[in-house]
């Protein structure tokens, strides 16, 4: 065989992925209209290789890889301009192959509204709580002042250092008379008890919303003073209760943990979490509620580190309806005092 030839069989050897691979896409269909966010649902196969697949991603065009989750299942919602595309779904095996179905779609038009709320760290609405150990419910008894634990909320700090834009808002832990006891803070932002006018009597708004985005800046002088930083994500519609719950467990190890709504337990991830002291840190959180009724934990980005984590969970039962954001500072052995600032403090909700 002639080198060239056999230069190029080697190649499409490497990158072609054999005919009975197959990613089957259930939605959107082929040729048809949708709205945005635009629905994607995929399964991937790959029996010529025994380890199955790796992940699968979608490509709104050619090159813009939009979208990527671990295993053989796919199920999201992306938002998308009106307009005509050819996106590919694709599958990544576990032995290098690799292919895709095509899926010519036209997007017209949104379903729902983008909620965004920003600067939510300056707005009204906070309520800040003792939780104590060990069951960590939280303390109805317990006040700012002690003697159990002290806590407080200082908003739209101008000055000194290290405020950023005059929004910045100090969280502080101030120690007191129980181990192991956190700071905790809760905003209400859509529902029948919002606290920034959204109360969706209808109950409307909160079914259609199944993309979550919370993104922060936050400030530590030192960081071990701390035993973790946690920030939750909650959604409560149809009798579910979504808690998206992310912890730096900082003393524990330095590693991102998710909640699991089931067993309530805390779940490590195998992501490291090394928040800088004396600094700002940028946090961003992605999460979905699938079509399922699944809570996925997409993605953890701190300090412009991107970490797939792909966890999906079940949610439990409640009669509350709504969303809202958790903030929580958790306090060590020592009960050493500290503060943490925030600022930025962005959620939407699409």
């Amino acid at each position: 065989m002639h080198f060239g030839l056999l230069l190029t069989f080697v190649c499409l050897c490497l990158f072609a992925a054999p005919a009975f691979s197959i990613v089957n896409v259930s939605s959107p269909t082929n040729g048809n209209t949708s709205t945005s966010p635009v629905h994607f649902v995929a399964t991937g196969s790959s029996p010529a290789c025994s380890k199955g697949v790796a992940a699968m991603g979608i490509y709104t065009t050619p090159g813009v890889l939009a979208y990527t989750v671990k295993g053989s299942k796919l199920d999201t919602f992306l938002t998308m301009n009106s307009g005509t595309y050819n996106v590919t779904v694709k599958q990544w095996d576990n032995c290098g192959w690799a292919t895709g179905t095509k899926v010519a779609l036209t997007v017209s038009g949104s379903t729902g509204k983008t909620y965004v709320f920003s600067d939510l760290q300056s707005k009204t609405g906070w309520t800040g709580y003792a939780l104590l150990p060990p069951m960590y419910p939280l303390c109805g008894k317990c006040k700012s002042t002690g003697p159990e634990m002290k806590w407080s909320w200082t908003q739209n700090l101008g000055s000194p250092a290290p405020t950023m834009d005059g929004k910045t808002t100090k969280s502080h832990y101030g120690g007191g008379t129980v181990q192991w006891s956190d700071a905790f803070w809760n905003i209400h932002l859509i529902g029948s008890v919002s606290s920034q006018g959204i109360k969706d009597t209808s109950k409307i708004i909160v079914p259609n919303l199944h993309d979550f985005t919370y993104d922060v800046y936050f400030w530590v002088g030192n960081i071990n003073n701390s035993q973790a930083l946690e920030f939750d994500i909650n959604q409560f519609v149809g009798g579910k209760s979504y808690i998206w719950g992310h912890e730096c467990r900082v003393l524990g190890g330095y590693e991102w943990d998710t909640w699991n709504n089931q067993k309530k337990h805390w779940v490590p991830s195998g992501i490291p979490c090394h928040p800088v002291s004396n600094a700002w840190n940028h946090l961003t959180l992605h999460v979905q509620r699938t079509s399922g009724g699944k809570l996925l934990f997409h993605t953890i980005a701190l300090n412009g580190k991107t970490a797939i984590l792909d966890r999906y969970d079940s949610p439990t039962s409640t009669n509350w309806h709504g969303v809202t954001i958790n903030y929580q500072i958790d306090g060590n052995k020592q009960i050493t005092p500290y503060s943490v600032y925030i600022d930025k403090l962005t959620f939407t909700a699409k």
